[in-house]
């Protein structure tokens, strides 16, 4: 649970695409879908822009919250278990 935000050791190790995980794919596509400067030339374009890249945003967050939301009712007893174990003094 703790690395499945993480993507900045991906960012640093890897260098062939095809082995980024789905974080950093995802990241990817974020940067790639902001506006620039240079892009925008008045202000109904700067507006629908703007929309676009909001909704490849939410996209991007659903994508990366559904495994954890379809697995995590089957996985539930795991991670219990977990905190109790932590949680008992020996």
């Amino acid at each position: 649970m703790r690395q499945w935000n993480g993507f900045f050791d991906a960012l640093i190790y890897l260098k062939d695409a095809s082995k980024f995980p789905l974080q950093l794919i995802l990241r990817n596509i974020l940067i790639a879908n902001q506006p620039s400067g240079a892009m925008v030339s008045d202000t109904l374009n700067a507006v629908e822009q703007q929309r676009i890249v909001g909704l490849i945003k939410y996209g991007v967050i659903i994508v990366a919250a559904l495994p954890l939301l379809i697995l995590y009712p089957f996985l539930q007893r795991y991670f219990v278990q977990g905190v109790f174990i932590g949680s008992v003094k020996g």
